[in-house]
């Protein structure tokens, strides 16, 4: 059953209002996408890192730039190093580090590892992640994403506040690294973006976020959203993302009723 009181909702710059949803949410969403309606993991992570990277793609206006890729284990990682591919197929130079051992990788983040490592785009070792970040133009933050549990420790951590001291800007995917998707508290270290590119349905911690913000169109039918009790118009008319405004607390998009 879906939970109607939320902290927040947003909207596109066209009025078109969209629900927000709390990581428990995002997590049935999750589910019901792939087990009730049979859409694959790695599909929906490669919606994901296409989206990112034409997302990114904005932030440099045509210049061409190196681009560095703090990947996490999970599907927030599997995202970004899919983004460090269509990337890599546009021309740009793209370090890729991640935040652990590749064998401890999921196996979907696993596998697009494997796919940039057959394409000429290993990992670099996180010791010279400084020196990687120095050069780049743009950081995509990959670490951790709506699955936060605890505080950020170890390389993450170190990641995090490497971002933000050396990042010239810095785009985060789905929400940034270290920030709780449901309330917007931040336990520990939390990466600062100058925008972040949220998946599916914007989460309710986002509604204070610093910097830009903009819905990622991963592939989800919208009767999935439907089945949680959400009312949920397909804001993505003339791109796979759009730019999002959060609406004044209270201002709710209609809910169809609670799901059973």
């Amino acid at each position: 059953m879906i939970d109607q009181q939320r902290e927040a909702v947003f909207r596109t710059e066209e009025g078109v209002l969209v629900p927000a949803v709390t990581a428990q949410e995002m997590r049935e969403v999750d589910r019901i996408a792939v087990e009730e309606f049979g859409l694959g993991i790695l599909q929906m992570m490669e919606n994901a890192g296409r989206n990112l990277a034409d997302n990114l793609l904005t932030m440099l206006d045509g210049a061409k730039a190196e681009i560095t890729i703090l990947a996490g284990s999970g599907g927030n990682g599997g995202g970004g190093l899919c983004c460090a591919r269509h990337l890599h197929n546009r021309g740009f130079k793209v370090w890729v580090v991640i935040d652990r051992e590749q064998a401890e990788l999921t196996t979907a983040a696993r596998n697009q590892l494997q796919i940039l490592r057959a394409a000429g785009v290993p990992p670099m070792d996180a010791s010279h992640a400084r020196d990687f970040l120095r050069r780049s133009q743009v950081v995509v933050d990959a670490l951790i994403g709506y699955g936060l549990r605890g505080t950020p420790q170890g390389r993450t951590a170190e990641l995090i506040d490497l971002c933000n001291d050396r990042g010239r800007r810095i785009l985060s995917l789905d929400v940034p690294s270290g920030l709780n998707a449901t309330t917007g508290d931040a336990p520990g270290p939390v990466v600062r973006p100058d925008r972040t590119l949220t998946l599916a349905l914007p989460k309710t911690g986002l509604h204070s976020l610093p910097g830009d913000l903009y819905l990622g169109d991963i592939g989800i039918p919208p009767e999935v959203f439907h089945r949680l009790g959400l009312s949920f118009e397909p804001p993505f008319k003339k791109s796979h993302w759009v730019r999002l405004v959060s609406t004044p607390e209270g201002n709710h998009p209609g809910l169809d009723g609670a799901a059973d």
